[in-house]
């Protein structure tokens, strides 16, 4: 009974089981570049990029021209959408040498426009917040640490005085608090790929060879 079962567990005979099986199997050629670069490697990464590009381009596809121009225009008589909808047909015109000149206009609305909009947002967020912050009232260990570490790290990038005396032992405490803070960010990434890394050794132990439960 426990072979008959130990088989039908790993037999893929049903589409889940199938679905496992298929993951599995990607998964392994996906880690071979562990040992070296091989063929396996090259299909499951073709296949993950192929159908990850496939899959964003029919998000994409509904999400903006069916559902921010096509339905408008046809459906609500909405003339409005067409003004990005020929600027986004305009940037294709540089597959064709002779009339690249006019994706020129194009990228350079969009690239004003995108700029336009994510600079005040990025200096509200990354910028003025950090300062208000900052400027608050230090009633903390913390806030006074994080106060002397934001101006012990701007004096670090203050190049118009040679970094000796004061402002040479500002500047190396600055070095500290930007060396933590980049190790920080830098073990943040790494838990981030290691949790990857466990939530894939889970599926292949738990879902695929049934060894933990």
């Amino acid at each position: 009974m426990n072979e008959v079962s130990l088989w039908t567990g790993f037999w893929p005979f049903t589409p889940e089981r199938f679905a496992i099986w298929v993951g599995a199997i990607l998964t392994l050629c996906i880690y071979s570049f562990l040992y070296r670069d091989n063929p396996f490697y090259k299909f499951a990464e073709h296949l993950l990029v192929g159908v990850s590009a496939g899959y964003w381009a029919l998000i994409y596809w509904n999400a903006n021209i069916v559902g921010q121009l096509l339905v408008p225009v046809l459906r609500g008589g909405v003339l409005l959408p067409l003004v990005p909808g020929v600027l986004g047909l305009l940037m294709f015109t540089r597959f064709f040498p002779r009339f690249a000149w006019i994706s020129r206009y194009a990228i350079a609305f969009y690239v004003g426009g995108d700029a336009g909009l994510a600079i005040p947002s990025y200096m509200q967020a990354r910028v003025l917040a950090q300062v208000h912050a900052a400027m608050a009232p230090t009633v903390s260990i913390t806030a006074a640490l994080l106060l002397i570490g934001l101006i012990c790290s701007l004096l670090y990038f203050f190049f118009s005085r040679e970094h000796k005396g004061v402002l040479g032992g500002a500047s190396r405490i600055g070095i500290w608090f930007l060396m933590v803070g980049f190790g920080a960010s830098f073990g943040y990434t790494v838990m981030a790929r290691v949790s990857l890394l466990i939530g894939r050794m889970q599926f292949l132990f738990r879902d695929w060879l049934g060894l933990i439960r």
